[in-house]
């Protein structure tokens, strides 16, 4: 991302530009202060938030395969609360709420790509299986990040973007500020969730937009399988626009890879063969839509950029994870508390004895919860409870990382490299058939949910850190966030289950939980998984590497359907246009703030209002509402995308007027 300087809609000027030698980010709320933090207020609130979007995200993700952040409009709702009651110094409070209610999305995550696979292959699986998988991942989650927060948090303030951070902080800070900020983030919300509500509830337009809206391009996505998509949220546009060109352009530059070089080219070779390619595949790439061969084929070489990024990660952040065990070691030696700066409320984590003392418990639960409720053989136990911790520990700076550049983590893709992992680990230790899926599908889920929950905790973490508060008292009470929100999945995923299932005619379409059992019942069959394509795609991220391009994000480009990425690179275009107008660096900055503040309004008014609907199809069952006769079907069918265009171009055109009507600070 391109850095800007300048004001920042209360916070310091640099708080989004890297910082210079010697010189300190200093947040909103001073570190020698001690605001109120933690109070009934905030905890009460925090877990309302945690059950509440909890059941929303596991009905929203079970029924579209799409889990919304809820981050962003818990923090709108606890801005709203705290200035209804007239919370005196309620920033503090907000952030506490905000970062306890948003287990529920990154746990819910965490249980929906993994869990209902078993029902789906008619495997048996309970509450407490569900809910002791989720919440000991969120624990480990948690856990291993803390050694790695004054790295993401800290020491790359600056470099790295976090999209959806920059966005709940200026909603936060623009809530406790008030005046014009406040105003202009309430009506870009108002104008983002509306412009979402209209395509998503009642299909006034498409929500994608592809060439096939002509007939050329229908043709030539016919005949060559070349084809361009185009989401056209709000939501995603504006995370484009804080993603800024630089990361925007590589995420969209491996997209373009996937879907204009190698989808062409495989439906090109596809063309002269006879049999379909591939172990799992039953239908012909010459019969396969350009949508289906990316799905099959180039989403695989995906899979495996992100594997190999990672593993790149890992090798490049071995100091990091070098310092954190050195730190570990001086802190037990010394029994000192975290860090040089632990003086400094605003810098004081868990101490490090205590969290490795954490660690070294949830893994002994974890081993107990393997024996005793999923294996029932003290090896395959053993073999479970390192597949979960070194998998869990070696990828959680992966999951932070792309969380930090993106605001997505691509935790499915790390997901299905653990089930090929551990099917090849238990099969060689003797556990196969039914019981392997079993036990693979939940060892899955654990790390699943441990990524999810460190790549949604490092946004959290960053939050507090732009504004202030006491990380100890985030990730003390992250805790209890992720319990409840581990209690209330596993009970919506049983009652979803029992009220519409996972398989067969009106069923819950879980499409991630799908994709899982369609790889783990071949792999524990004896059934080879696409290593070449994963090999493929681990080459493309070495390559990378060499001249300097960040592998992840181009990976995470070539994984992430095309059309959530070229909204992204739309919106960088906007972020670079708007500041790059004026020869005047501090009206280039002024546009900058604006643009910023905007851009979280269409992320927040986008996610709020997806949350409404899906609340709306949820009681439509038992209220009656009629939701699916509001969807104009015809309509969109006739004339949704060419709608869907030009309204999208009406948004930008209003993203860039009323970005350019910034005066200079």
């Amino acid at each position: 991302m391109e850095q800007q300087s300048g004001p920042t809609h209360g916070l310091p000027e640099n708080a989004y530009k890297e910082l210079p030698p010697g010189e300190d980010y200093r947040p909103i709320l001073d570190p020698s202060s001690s605001p109120p933090e933690v109070t009934w207020w905030s905890v009460m609130w925090g877990l309302f938030m945690a059950v509440l979007f909890s059941a929303a995200a596991a009905y929203s993700g079970l029924k579209i395969g799409q889990v919304f952040e809820a981050a962003i409009p818990i923090a709108i709702l606890a801005v709203g609360l705290s200035t209804a009651a007239k919370t005196r110094k309620a920033l503090g409070q907000n952030v506490i709420i905000q970062s306890i209610g948003a287990s529920s999305g990154v746990i819910v995550a965490g249980a929906i790509f993994t869990i209902p696979a078993l029902y789906i292959l008619d495997l048996p699986a309970s509450f407490f299986q569900v809910f002791f998988a989720s919440a000991f991942g969120g624990f480990l989650g948690i856990l291993f990040l803390i050694p790695f927060r004054k790295y993401f948090v800290k020491d790359m303030h600056g470099k790295l973007p976090f999209p959806e951070a920059t966005a709940t902080t200026e909603i936060l800070v623009a809530g406790e500020k008030g005046g014009k900020q406040a105003a202009v983030l309430v009506v870009a919300g108002l104008i983002g969730g509306l412009f979402d509500f209209a395509f998503s509830l009642f299909g006034t337009w498409s929500e994608v937009i592809t060439s096939r809206m002509s007939d050329m391009g229908a043709s030539v996505a016919e005949k060559v399988k070349l084809v361009f998509r185009l989401n056209v949220s709000a939501m995603v546009f504006g995370l484009g626009y804080i993603v800024g060109l630089k990361y925007s352009a590589i995420i969209a530059a491996g997209s373009f890879l996937s879907w204009f070089v190698l989808v062409p080219l495989f439906a090109e070779i596809g063309h002269s063969l006879t049999a379909p390619l591939g172990a799992s595949a039953t239908k012909l790439i010459a019969a396969m839509s350009a949508e289906e061969i990316f799905r099959n084929y180039v989403r695989q070489i995906g899979i495996g950029g992100i594997a190999m990024a990672g593993l790149i990660g890992i090798i490049r952040s071995s100091r990091v994870i070098g310092g954190a065990f050195s730190l570990a070691y001086r802190e037990i030696a010394h029994k000192k508390t975290a860090g040089s700066s632990a003086d400094v409320r605003t810098q004081t984590d868990i101490p490090m004895l205590f969290n490795i003392l954490l660690i070294l418990l949830t893994a002994l639960l974890v081993f107990v919860f393997f024996y005793a409720g999923v294996v029932f053989n003290l090896v395959h136990a053993l073999a479970g409870l390192l597949i979960v911790v070194i998998i869990s520990f070696l990828f959680t700076t992966v999951a932070a990382n792309a969380t930090a550049i993106v605001g997505t983590n691509p935790v499915s893709g790390m997901t299905l490299m653990t089930l090929i992992l551990s099917s090849i680990v238990l099969s060689q230790v003797g556990l196969t058939g039914p019981g392997g899926i079993v036990s693979a599908l939940i060892i899955g889920g654990v790390v699943c949910t441990a990524l999810s929950v460190a790549g949604g905790f490092i946004t959290d973490l960053k939050i507090g850190y732009w504004i202030g508060t006491t990380p100890k008292k985030q990730e003390t009470w992250k805790f209890l966030g992720v319990l409840v929100s581990a209690a209330t999945v596993g009970g919506v995923i049983l009652i979803l289950n029992q009220t519409y299932g996972f398989k067969g005619e009106h069923a819950m379409v879980a499409p991630q939980a799908n994709a899982m059992a369609a790889v783990i019942q071949p792999l524990m069959s004896n059934t080879p998984a696409p290593w070449i394509l994963y090999m493929v795609g681990a080459i493309i991220a070495l390559l990378l590497t060499m001249v300097n391009i960040p592998p992840l994000a181009f990976a995470l480009g070539m994984y992430i359907p095309q059309e959530l990425n070229t909204p992204l690179l739309f919106g960088g275009l906007v972020a670079w246009w708007v500041t790059s107008r004026s020869k005047n660096e501090k009206l280039n900055n002024a546009r900058f703030s604006r643009g910023t503040l905007i851009a979280s309004g269409f992320i927040a008014g986008g996610a709020l209002f997806g949350v409404l609907v899906a609340f709306l199809k949820f009681l439509d069952p038992i209220l009656h509402l009629g939701v699916n006769e509001w969807f104009m079907t015809s309509w969109e069918a006739t004339h949704g995308e060419v709608a869907g265009l030009v309204m999208f171009l009406l948004l930008a055109a209003y993203m860039v007027w009323d970005t350019m009507r910034a005066k200079e600070e």
